[in-house]
């Protein structure tokens, strides 16, 4: 039993829930008072927007993406949620579908012309942010009432926050990893070629890998507005970094394929409370920043040495 615990494949699987133990028993430990519902409620509402943009980074990097632009479409998301979706609900619908098509096609152009997806999200960032800018020039309008008593549910027994990860967690975990159909669209990013050979349409994985980004970047901006109440055409900029130190803290890789959708909900939630963390031990905000980005270091290593572990292991017994 111990042996299998502390084997790496095992230690691999579990680090990003002892980054997450390792964030949160401290703020236990220093206001005790957070282990309460209203407490962890309090504490985890905006991981909720964080983790469904992790989740929608996540569906990028396993086709060997990466979007610079999701944390731009999820603010302009929130414009549109705080202003077209509350003075007029159906233009406001039409615009949230639009901006997924928008997405799809992305992954369309990409997929066509071979670009780099790099520069197509980055370009694509600043047309979100442009259009963000124009419905909302200055902070301000006001998420729907429906929305906003969604995000303030108070479940018995469970903090929303939790209920909501458990859930989103869960069904992109059986979607993605075990089904026929998420076990074809991680081969575009684990073997294309295999893919495409097996008969698979290569664009058509990709434009369903980004309409899911784009769909779950709706969801970020819409929880996002829900709690906030109101919108600002930067509020989630810095969603891109936090979605890819997500995903890579959750266990995902930049290349193969190889993603971890619990872990990429768990990865989300340790980078929300690493920020209450630091303002509980008094670290000045200027320096907040960078001790997050110290944190994904330590964990990036302690997963090197995991996997080197786990490479000589697999040399022994071969």
């Amino acid at each position: 039993m111990l042996e299998r615990l502390l084997s790496p494949r095992f230690l691999r699987a579990a680090l990003p829930a002892i980054a997450l133990a390792a964030v949160l028993l401290p703020i236990f430990a220093i206001q005790p008072r957070t282990m309460s519902y209203f407490g962890l409620d309090l504490l985890l509402n905006l991981a909720i927007p964080i983790a469904f943009a992790t989740l929608a980074q996540m569906f990028i990097l396993t086709v060997n993406d990466l979007d610079l632009g999701i944390g731009a479409y999820v603010s302009l998301v929130a414009c549109i949620g705080a202003t077209l979706l509350n003075s007029a609900p159906l233009l406001g619908v039409l615009a949230l579908l639009g901006c997924v098509a928008a997405y799809t096609a992305m992954g369309v152009l990409i997929q066509l012309r071979n670009l780099p997806a790099i520069v197509v999200t980055l370009g694509m960032s600043f047309v979100w942010s442009g259009v963000a800018i124009m419905l909302l020039p200055q902070p301000g309008g006001e998420a729907p009432a429906w929305l906003q008593g969604i995000m303030s549910f108070k479940p018995p027994g469970v903090p929303f926050p939790i209920v909501a990860a458990v859930v989103m967690g869960l069904v992109v975990h059986f979607g993605l990893l075990r089904s026929a159909t998420g076990t074809i669209l991680r081969g575009t990013g684990g073997n294309a070629r295999a893919v495409q050979r097996a008969g698979w349409s290569l664009l058509r994985t990709k434009a369903t890998m980004y309409t899911l980004a784009g769909l779950f970047g709706l969801l970020a901006g819409l929880s996002l507005v829900g709690i906030t109440t109101s919108a600002d055409a930067n509020i989630a900029l810095r969603y891109t970094l936090l979605s890819i130190a997500g995903v890579i803290l959750g266990g995902g890789e930049f290349v193969g394929g190889r993603v971890s959708p619990i872990g990429a909900v768990l990865g989300a939630i340790t980078l929300t409370l690493a920020v209450s963390f630091l303002s509980f031990v008094r670290i000045p905000s200027e320096w907040q920043v960078g001790s997050q980005g110290a944190m994904l270091i330590l964990v990036l290593a302690a997963r090197a040495i995991i996997t080197r572990r786990e490479g000589t292991a697999s040399w022994k017994t071969a």
